[in-house]
């Protein structure tokens, strides 16, 4: 079925420099496609130099990347791992695949992250780690939930899928746990399509996440010459991008910085022309933290009820505008109920999911486009939230 065409879409890609000239270059001139190429290469040194963790290792999703994760973490049958129920399926699936039990905890009104003050009253014997999302780019409660986990002896991953580059107490978000992992999917700030990237912030993990990485063979210690021939060693995967995805994403990321300012400047504009509406009680307005500088990921509004939200889609469909929701929490989805478990109430979750809607955003999206969508709001909620 042909998707409708939008005059506001809700994302478009783009291209920004150099990204077919990179990629007709591994082509060309390195005869490298497969992955851990030269553009793989550069990708992982950029990231390590900009946001200091110990070591980068490129993935072909920020879903491979948590998956990593479990699998370093030497998972087992029950184990359980504490996360919220607002995320994406890949924060749950990645450890339900090693058998371990995601346990759902609910998320704060305004940063719409995990509540850090729950987090305690979750922990049981078998609780193993703890699974952070920072939601539209804006920093968990990192400190406390860092000395949650030292006490109980967890370890940390950050599912910093939406928050590449935004940052906590000055360090970036995904350098902050035991783990970070990132997106690069064609929906967030810096794109490659598919893509991601696990940031490890010890050394402890890097040896058994290059072999976990490697199809669970030591193929890197034999191109670095550590050993005179490579074998089967480990369990592991296929999680390596190809070389054309990483020259893709070389060239975004040599201009990051340029992209995240147009982004936050459309956050601004968003929130220059919302706030009289909110002001008005209308609908809330999204909270970037106080604790760090957000990557103007994203810019959402919550409505009043679902039933709000169901005609204001309804409503900028007909005006060419493509609002989106999210999530259906896990917690209620039929694989939840199956595989993991909630710990205590859910409210918040279950309230805030109903009401969520993600505006149009974009790279390449103009001030004029943002006006569109602040007007057609205004027009929506003057005319008594009833669709056209």
């Amino acid at each position: 079925m042909k998707e409708p065409q939008f005059r506001i879409p809700f994302n478009k890609p783009f291209i920004v420099g150099k990204e077919l000239y990179y990629m007709a270059e591994a082509v060309m001139n390195n005869r490298h496609l497969a992955g851990n190429g030269p553009f793989t290469k550069l990708c992982e040194k950029w990231l390590e130099q900009i946001t200091g963790c110990s070591r980068a290792l490129l993935t072909h999703s920020c879903t491979a990347a948590l998956e990593m994760v479990a699998i370093l973490c030497d998972l087992k049958p029950g184990d359980e791992v504490i996360m919220p129920s607002f995320t994406f399926v890949s924060t749950a699936n990645a450890f339900a695949l090693r058998g371990a039990v995601p346990v759902f905890v609910d998320i704060t009104s305004d940063s719409l992250n995990i509540d850090e003050k729950l987090i305690r009253s979750a922990i049981t014997p078998r609780t193993k780690g703890i699974v952070v999302v920072h939601y539209a780019g804006t920093a968990c409660a990192m400190d406390e939930i860092i000395d949650v986990a030292k006490e109980h002896h967890l370890w940390v991953a950050e599912d910093a899928a939406q928050a590449f580059l935004s940052t906590y107490k000055g360090r970036y978000l995904g350098t902050l746990g035991d783990f970070g992992c990132l997106s690069f999917h064609e929906t967030k700030n810096i794109i490659s399509g598919e893509g991601g990237a696990l940031l490890l912030n010890s050394e402890h993990f890097l040896e058994k996440a290059e072999i976990i990485r490697e199809k669970g063979t030591n193929r890197g210690a034999f191109f670095r010459g550590d050993v005179d021939k490579y074998t089967w060693v480990s369990t592991g995967s296929s999680f390596l991008p190809g070389e054309l995805i990483a020259a893709f994403l070389y060239a975004q990321l040599e201009h990051a910085e340029k992209i995240g300012e147009a982004r936050r400047n459309l956050i601004g504009k968003y929130t220059e022309l919302l706030s009289p509406l909110a002001d008005r009680g209308w609908f809330a307005m999204p909270f970037f933290g106080e604790h760090g500088v957000c990557n103007g990921h994203m810019f959402y509004i919550i409505t009043r009820s679902l039933h709000e939200r169901t005609n204001l889609i309804s409503y900028l469909a007909n005006n060419g505008i493509s609002a989106v929701f999210h999530y259906i929490p896990l917690h209620s989805s039929p694989a939840g109920r199956k595989l993991g478990r909630t710990a205590g109430s859910m409210r918040v979750t279950e309230e805030l999911s109903d009401r969520v809607l993600r505006l149009p955003m974009y790279y390449e999206m103009t001030f004029e486009e943002v006006e569109t969508v602040a007007r057609a709001l205004e027009r929506f909620y003057l005319g008594g939230n009833k669709p056209v």
